[in-house]
């Protein structure tokens, strides 16, 4: 399973990036509904990429922010001095068991016990 990052999700709403709208509509993939609050919550945001964003999450799984993902994302915070946001998206691959897919893999970078891929050409 693949837990795509607020980041992809973004990025494949451009044309430069539309190679990635294949990759998360063709595979088992989801999302953390954090991401939906990161992308959608946007201040720039426009009609037309509100509605892009909606289809995507309408398509795609969405994983749910538990008591233990807020415990891993605890733990996370705490040991590596993480966002808020991204100690929620690296615990939810976690308990979820998913490969996150992001373009900040630094952000990332000192959890040992995810598996991340970089999509981006």
């Amino acid at each position: 399973m693949i837990l795509f990052d607020s980041n992809i999700l973004v990025y494949s709403a451009s044309n430069e990036y539309k190679y990635l709208r294949d990759l998360i509509k063709n595979n088992q993939g989801g999302y953390s509904i954090i991401s939906k609050l990161e992308v959608l919550g946007y201040h720039k945001i426009t009609t037309e990429q509100t509605k892009y964003f909606d289809a995507i999450f309408n398509i795609i799984d969405c994983f749910p922010i538990t008591e233990e993902v807020i415990s891993q994302a605890i733990k996370y915070r705490k040991k590596f001095n993480m966002s808020v946001g991204d100690a929620i998206i690296g615990a939810t691959a976690k308990i979820y068991n998913c490969t996150l897919y992001t373009n900040n893999v630094k952000d990332f970078k000192n959890i040992n016990d995810i598996k991340i891929v970089n999509p981006i050409l």
